[in-house]
C-alpha cells in the first residue's frame, strides 16, 4: 500500500482504464500526453501516483467504441494486466444511437464487469450525463436515466464503486464541454477527475475551477453558431452511423501497457488549455 500526502494508505498500485473517448480523452489535447490527450483518467491516475512511484497505470480506451467492442477488445487485455483498480465507462454510444435498448445495453455492461470482478479489482463505474441542457440529445434524457439506473443495479450488485455524472452541477455549463458539444474540456476532465478521487475517497487538492465568462451573443450569432456545429460535428456524426464507420477505427489504445506516470500538474495548465 502506498501513502498519499496526509499520510493515508492506499490499496492500489496498477489502474487500468476501459472505455471510449471519454476515458480516452477526446476534448482535452494535451502534446505531452501519450496520443495528444490527456483526460479525467490521466488526471485521476497522475493523482495517484503522486502517493507511490511504482504505481502504473494503462488506458486501453478507444474513441467511437460501442459497449459489445470494448468487451470483446478491452476486458482480456485488461484481466491479463492484473490490475487492482479498474475504470470502466461504456455504453454511451450505445445509448445515444436511436433505437438502442437501454436495459440491453446494461446487461452486456454487467458481463463486463462479471468478468472483471474475477480480478479482485476494485471497479469504478461511471452514469450518464444529464442531457437536459443539451438541445440535440435532450429527447433521450430518458434513455440516460433508465440506463444510469441499472448502472447503479450492476454497482451495487458487484460492489463498484460509482461516479455519479448526471448529478454534477458543472456538467450542466456549456463552458465545460468541448466545441463539438458531445466531448468535455480540459475544465470537465478536471472536474471528473476530481469526483472520481471523491467517489474513492482519495485526499487530493484538485480544486474546482472557474470556467471563462461566456461571450456575449444576439440570437443571430447564437444561430450562426449552431448552424457551423451542425455542419462540422452533427452531420459528420449521422453520416459515420448511416457507413457504419467509427472515429476509432485505425485508433489504437493511447496506453496500453502499465506505466509509471508523470506528477500531477494543476489549475493553470486547466485554464490555458481553455484560452
Amino acid at each position: 500500500m502506498a501513502q498519499d500526502g496526509t499520510g493515508v494508505e492506499l490499496p492500489w498500485s496498477r489502474f487500468v482504464a476501459i472505455g471510449d473517448s471519454f476515458t480516452e480523452g477526446v476534448g482535452d489535447p494535451d502534446a505531452d500526453s501519450p496520443g495528444g490527450l490527456r483526460g479525467w483518467a490521466d488526471r485521476f491516475a497522475e493523482v495517484l501516483a503522486s502517493t507511490d512511484e511504482d504505481f502504473s497505470y494503462a488506458n486501453l480506451a478507444v474513441r467511437g467504441k460501442l459497449i459489445q467492442q470494448i468487451a470483446d477488445e478491452q476486458v482480456a487485455v485488461a484481466q491479463d494486466l492484473r490490475p487492482d483498480l479498474i475504470s470502466v465507462c461504456a455504453g454511451g454510444n450505445d445509448v445515444i444511437r436511436p433505437g438502442t435498448d437501454p436495459d440491453e445495453v446494461a446487461e452486456k455492461l454487467d458481463q463486463i464487469v462479471t468478468r472483471l470482478s474475477e480480478t479482485g479489482a476494485t471497479i469504478l463505474l461511471f452514469t450518464g450525463v444529464d442531457t437536459a441542457f443539451q438541445p440535440v440529445f435532450r429527447s433521450i434524457r430518458g434513455k440516460v436515466a433508465i440506463f444510469n439506473e441499472n448502472v447503479r443495479k450492476v454497482a451495487q450488485r458487484h460492489d463498484c464503486v460509482v461516479v455519479d455524472q448526471w448529478s454534477i452541477a458543472e456538467l450542466q455549463d456549456s463552458r465545460f464541454w468541448a466545441g463539438d458539444r458531445l466531448h468535455l474540456n480540459a475544465l470537465g476532465h478536471h472536474t471528473i477527475a476530481r469526483a472520481a478521487l471523491d467517489a474513492l475517497n482519495v485526499p487530493h487538492d484538485l480544486g474546482p475551477l472557474d470556467p471563462p465568462p461566456l461571450p456575449e451573443r444576439n440570437w443571430r450569432e447564437a444561430r450562426k453558431e449552431d448552424v457551423v456545429w451542425a455542419r462540422e460535428h452533427l452531420v459528420p456524426w449521422v453520416i459515420r452511423r448511416i457507413k457504419h464507420v467509427s472515429s476509432g477505427d485505425g485508433i489504437v489504445a493511447k496506453r496500453p501497457e502499465p506505466a509509471t506516470v508523470f506528477q500531477p500538474r494543476h489549475g493553470a495548465d486547466v485554464a490555458e488549455s481553455n484560452e
